[in-house]
């Protein structure tokens, strides 16, 4: 009798001390969208040649990965992984040279150690959100901008322009839509890829997710997901790029 008490207490007490097991969240995954494919001559080129394929990643905290919970989810990070996934024969490095609170005017003077002396084949330049937030005159983004993209293409770079996320205090900002329609024109005249960060989050929100939850508290960074999401879209571009007629290459002096 005694014994069958203390096993229907040890029972009792198993039940009270060991919680039922939880259900794992589903993992949060990124809405389907069309990115427009990145045709970069130098990254074909290294790819074809067994070259090691070298990205950097140049530009703010947007880039640096401020408010992703670790470095490992910054998109640079998952971009690397993303592109070496998809490219297993190939050495993929993407470099992260973002800087938290610069602009066009702070980047440039790195642009030669930070960005040139590593001597990549592709950079992307996520650029103009700190422009926005702090109300720099557009006229001089553009020129320093234009600056940035001819050095870059005359030692023979392929270069993406990032526009801006759309987050709510840039969104506020009375410039933004002028700075990311500079970028989209600079783009145009110096035959320069364009990531349309924009235009990808307004695809997202049409869909029925809304920018706020690819954003941090802070109301202007990406969170985890939004960094993912970018970067997933990001190689996506540059994957479908590879197997895109490439244009004739501009000749690098040429000026608009």
């Amino acid at each position: 009798m005694w014994g069958f008490l203390r096993l229907l207490l040890a029972c009792v007490l198993a039940l009270v001390v060991t919680p039922p097991a939880q259900a794992a969240d589903p993992p949060e995954t990124c809405p389907a969208a069309q990115v427009a494919p990145l045709v970069l001559p130098r990254i074909k080129e290294a790819l074809d040649h067994n070259s090691e394929l070298t990205i950097v990643a140049f530009g703010s905290s947007s880039t640096q990965g401020w408010h992703s919970s670790n470095i490992g989810q910054s998109y640079p990070a998952v971009l690397q992984a993303a592109l070496s996934a998809a490219l297993p024969m190939a050495h993929v490095a993407v470099i992260n040279r973002g800087v938290g609170g610069q602009d066009a005017a702070e980047m440039l003077p790195r642009l030669e150690t930070d960005v040139l002396e590593v001597r990549p084949n592709l950079v992307i330049w996520q650029v103009g959100a700190n422009g926005a937030l702090k109300n720099r005159d557009p006229g001089e983004f553009r020129r320093l901008v234009a600056d940035g993209v001819h050095r870059l293409k005359d030692r023979g770079i392929d270069v993406v322009l990032m526009d801006n996320q759309r987050a709510p205090l840039i969104l506020a900002s009375p410039h933004h839509q002028q700075i990311d329609q500079i970028l989209v024109d600079l783009a145009a005249q110096t035959g320069t890829g364009l990531f349309d960060r924009g235009a990808l989050m307004d695809q997202w929100q049409f869909s029925g997710h809304p920018y706020g939850e690819f954003i941090s508290d802070d109301g202007v960074h990406h969170n985890d997901l939004g960094y993912r999401c970018v970067a997933q879209a990001l190689a996506s571009a540059i994957l479908t790029g590879l197997h895109t007629p490439a244009p004739p290459l501009r000749s690098a002096s040429a000026r608009h």
